[in-house]
């Protein structure tokens, strides 16, 4: 039962995208969703079905492969995909914006052409290698090296919790990596793309979270990985900086997956109350039931306006990295509330794995640490509060 208003005044072409989206979700994602999960498999054979309908590339130019839409239609379709498959919505996103927009801001003509053209058509799937075992927030603290020698750079190291590095279908990672340090003794940091398949590349088993269980995720190794300058993404010694202007996209989008999120689980806690019924009657008649529901309606809403606003901002070529960080972080948070109200008006059957809104609860915390975590978010905010 729908609950909530259409997500935004939408163009024609963006509502064409959003319902592309919504179609597919319905007929080729929802009825295996459920199994995936189960299975803790990443279906990599869906996002070779999703570049076949231009759904891969939605940010890259088209001149490579790409059909470069709007930040408010990557929001609609996006956010259509993850009322329905919170992992597959993140798999999804990571290679369109971290995975991709390396490439598409920093990559020369010719590395678009042999990296970005495959993953724009969904040929391959696209990630990005920031976090480490002691290094995750503290982006600066990382401790994987590259060095050259010669013609080559020579990277070491690791990283963990990396995904969509290392399925069938994975191009490989942009890596971020640490310099020698410069004259100032400044650590410095460079990005270089790692094709799966080279030697001294190595990836661990897929990695068991409480949820995103369909999305593959693993720790990387480096181990004496060379690759010559046709790999290094942008100048040496931009790489952080070059991530870190990478990341504001990536905060809308995960912002979009909590908002889906928290509708999804809206929907399914309003039909069990409207057909539960106790003491003679549907539980959605009880009062106190009736406010759990409209608390999450009412913020739902509000944190959808701003969610749309972030992305209207970077449209308009505006700076949008506080709304972004702001739509991240109440985004989040509400769907961590919405799904923890669902599972308790369920009741016994909540806590059920059978049941959806089960799946979609033990999804939602993550949303809360990916992307920079809640605690970054508000450091950020208040440093454009000029804090």
């Amino acid at each position: 039962m729908p609950v909530a208003a259409p997500l935004g005044a939408l163009t024609d072409d963006e509502r064409a995208l959003r319902d592309l989206a919504r179609e597919f979700a319905a007929g080729e994602v929802a009825p295996n969703a459920a199994r995936w999960y189960e299975e803790e498999r990443c279906p990599v054979e869906l996002f070779a079905k999703m570049g076949e309908l231009d759904l891969m590339g939605l940010l890259a130019p088209e001149e490579h492969g790409g059909t470069d839409v709007s930040t408010v239609a990557l929001v609609a379709a996006l956010f259509e995909v993850a009322k329905v498959d919170q992992s597959i919505a993140a798999a999804w996103q990571a290679h369109l914006t971290i995975g991709s927009m390396p490439l598409i801001r920093f990559g020369t003509e010719a590395q678009k052409e042999r990296w970005l053209r495959p993953l724009a058509t969904g040929q391959k799937l696209g990630s990005f290698g920031l976090t480490e075992p002691g290094a995750g927030s503290d982006a600066s603290g990382i401790r994987s090296t590259v060095t050259r020698d010669g013609d080559d750079w020579v990277l070491n190291g690791s990283k963990v919790f990396i995904s969509n590095a290392a399925t069938d279908m994975s191009l490989g990672p942009v890596v971020l990596a640490r310099l020698a340090d410069g004259a100032n003794g400044r650590p410095s940091y460079a990005s270089l793309l790692v094709p799966r398949g080279t030697p001294g590349f190595t990836h661990g088993p897929k990695l068991r979270g409480i949820g995103w269980l369909s999305l593959d995720s693993r720790e990387l190794g480096f181990d004496d990985v060379r690759l010559d300058d046709d790999h290094l993404i942008g100048q040496p010694g931009q790489g952080l900086k070059q991530f870190l202007s990478v990341l504001d996209i990536g905060r809308i989008t995960v912002a979009t997956l909590g908002i889906a999120l928290a509708e999804a689980v809206l929907e399914m806690a309003l039909d069990y109350a409207i057909n539960r019924n106790q003491f003679g009657r549907p539980i959605s008649k009880f009062q106190g039931i009736q406010f759990k529901l409209a608390d999450i309606a009412a913020q739902l809403e509000a944190v959808k306006l701003l969610v749309m606003r972030a992305a209207q901002l970077r449209d308009a070529g505006e700076p949008f990295g506080r709304e972004g960080a702001m739509a991240k972080l109440l985004s989040s948070e509400l769907a961590t509330r919405a799904a923890s109200e669902a599972v308790q008006i369920h009741g016994g059957y909540g806590y059920m794995q059978e049941y959806p809104v089960a799946r979609f609860y033990r999804d939602a915390k993550v949303l809360e640490i990916g992307e920079g975590t809640n605690e970054i978010q508000r450091i950020v905010i208040a440093r454009h509060l000029g804090c």
